[in-house]
């Protein structure tokens, strides 16, 4: 019971550690501004003073409005055609309509001139959110619930279930800030907005800080231009939310039926605040040290479109070494440990399958040509790989399962997952090919070589699979597929992507797969050893052998 309560105090710690910083000053707004903008780092009642353009006599053109109308199809900038070249506002938006909205303001600094959100871009975005969500519930749920064995089908439910609602009160607190949190103020040149950033995390471009956008504070309906120009911040808090409820719960398909619910409880807070803010943050912060398509000062110009590294490299590394570390499940090699329901597995297939569109297509954080191509490019790499397992299955063992078929549609899933967004329909097809017979072959036959019992393969399909699909971003990008490879990415001396197979990112997607290594397992190796010293990890021996269904929540997912 110390112990219990000893990791309940460790996580609150945790997650409201930054309380004792904004005590001195309870009625300053949570700003993102730097500490040398003394001007948006100001009190409430400074930032309702007089915007810059309220000096200014001129109205807003027709030829101007028509331009940010335009920039809605484009999904480009519509505030740009309001200001001379640098940055300054040209008009005043008092004396005549246009796209800007003088009521709201985002959390890059209270007060900031914000345009209104575009519908369209919304309502896709919206739309994505709810399906990423599905993919975890009810998909992962009942994927996951299908492959193990009757007695332990309740306990994959619940884990999902508490990692839902214990990564959404995570995010509120800390997680959207110490990812994309930050100013991004600096004038328009993207170098000096950029580094006017790092003296607010708490390493630059590697960790976010906890105190930026507080409890989501001045996050609101207005866009934040550092990540969409047309869609609210706050939908894209929530559609970022999703993914980082589904990331935890895919660590469950490796040590699925023999880890407590309190370890699983202090493991994943732990594991959130340490591996994945940080290691989104350094992928997808606008700031981050691994951003190469947004951020010039990157010192990894790797990128990443929907979460190869950080969602699935992440949670299959980790994966791996939270098995290892726990031992392998009471009778494994001896008893029978097949799927108790595949139609439970199937039907979870096809929700990931349906829900991964969100997750991919999503990510252009736009209802534009790069989701569109996104949306195709999934299409065919999982279909393609959800071919080619089950006939490799076929040649080898002589009959192609229903397992094989929606694990190999979950691999394409994966592989394609950092590479939609940036490669042609073409190169999708060798993503499938790739999907369905690398990870394929690491389940099949290097699983049973070294013996470790990843119960649900999460580390063949999400580990491997994301590595892969990462390195074949970076043979694969097109500049056809995506145009703002020449914003920052290619604006350098070096052209990152040059239409080659061996083209300059693929050095940079392997240094950035390096750092997901060890991020992942360094960290979940110290994690997991802090939650052993205080609950420890693994059920006892009769536990398991009755089921954590009835052990650790007094309930069974069948009677009869």
């Amino acid at each position: 019971m110390k112990k219990l309560i000893l990791s309940l105090a460790l996580v609150a710690v945790a997650a409201f550690s930054t309380l004792t910083v904004r005590a001195d000053d309870t009625n300053a707004p949570s700003t993102n501004a730097p500490a040398a903008a003394a001007s948006t780092n100001a009190p409430a009642a400074a930032a309702s003073t007089a915007p810059q353009w309220a000096s200014i006599t001129n109205a807003p053109s027709m030829e101007q409005r028509l331009e940010s109308v335009e920039a809605y199809f484009a999904n480009t900038d519509p505030t740009a055609t309001y200001k001379d070249t640098n940055g300054n506002w040209t008009v005043n938006f008092a004396m005549g309509p246009s796209i800007i909205n003088t009521n709201l303001s985002n959390s890059t600094a209270p007060g900031t001139t914000v345009s209104f959100p575009g519908a369209g871009h919304n309502a896709w975005l919206l739309a994505s959110t709810a399906l990423v969500l599905f993919m975890t519930l009810p998909g992962l749920a009942l994927f996951y619930g299908g492959m193990v064995r009757k007695k332990n089908v309740l306990s994959v439910l619940a884990q999902c279930f508490l990692i839902t609602g214990l990564v959404t009160i995570l995010w509120v607190f800390v997680g959207y800030g110490m990812i994309f949190g930050g100013s991004g103020t600096g004038g328009t040149d993207p170098v000096q907005r950029l580094a006017a950033m790092k003296g607010e995390d708490a390493m630059a471009g590697w960790v976010g800080s906890p105190k930026i956008c507080w409890m989501l504070n001045n996050v609101t309906s207005a866009p934040n231009g550092n990540y969409s120009f047309w869609v609210s911040e706050n939908v894209v808090c929530m559609f970022q939310l999703m993914f980082a409820i589904i990331t935890p719960a895919l660590i469950i398909g490796s040590i699925a039926e023999r880890m407590k619910f309190k370890a699983i409880f202090i493991f994943m807070t732990l594991w959130m605040l340490i591996v994945y803010f940080t290691q989104g943050h350094a992928v997808w912060g606008i700031n981050g040290a691994m951003n190469g398509v947004w951020n010039a000062g990157a010192k990894i110009h790797a990128m990443d479109f929907a979460g190869g590294t950080v969602v699935h490299m992440t949670s299959g590394f980790s994966a791996l070494t939270l098995c290892l570390i726990l031992g392998k499940r009471k009778g494994f090699g001896k008893e029978n440990f097949a799927p108790h329901s595949l139609v439970l597995t199937f039907i979870g297939t096809g929700m990931l399958w349906v829900g991964w569109y969100g997750f991919n297509s999503g990510s252009a954080l736009a209802g534009d040509v790069i989701a569109a191509n996104a949306f195709t490019t999934t299409t065919i790499a999982t279909a393609v790989a959800s071919f080619v397992w089950p006939m490799w299955e076929w040649i080898v063992k002589g009959k192609p399962s229903v397992l094989g078929f929606c694990s190999g549609a979950v691999a394409g899933l994966v592989v394609i997952t950092p590479a939609c967004g940036y490669i042609t329909p073409q190169g999708s097809i060798w993503i499938g090919i790739a999907a369905g017979t690398i990870c394929w072959f690491m389940c099949y036959k290097v699983k049973g070589w070294l013996g470790y019992d990843d119960a649900l393969d999460t580390f063949g399909v999400h580990a491997i699979g994301g590595m892969t699909g990462a390195i074949m971003t970076g043979m694969l990008a097109r500049n056809a597929a995506n145009p703002n490879f020449g914003g920052v990415l290619n604006s350098g001396k070096i052209q990152y992507v040059n239409d080659t197979l061996f083209q300059p990112l693929v050095w940079e997607q392997c240094k950035a797969v390096a750092v997901t290594i060890v991020l992942s397992v360094v960290g979940t190796v110290v994690i997991a050893l802090i939650t052993k010293v205080l609950v420890g990890l693994r059920p006892t021996e009769e536990v398991e052998i009755t089921g954590l269904d009835e052990s650790e929540h007094g309930e069974l997912g069948y009677h009869g």
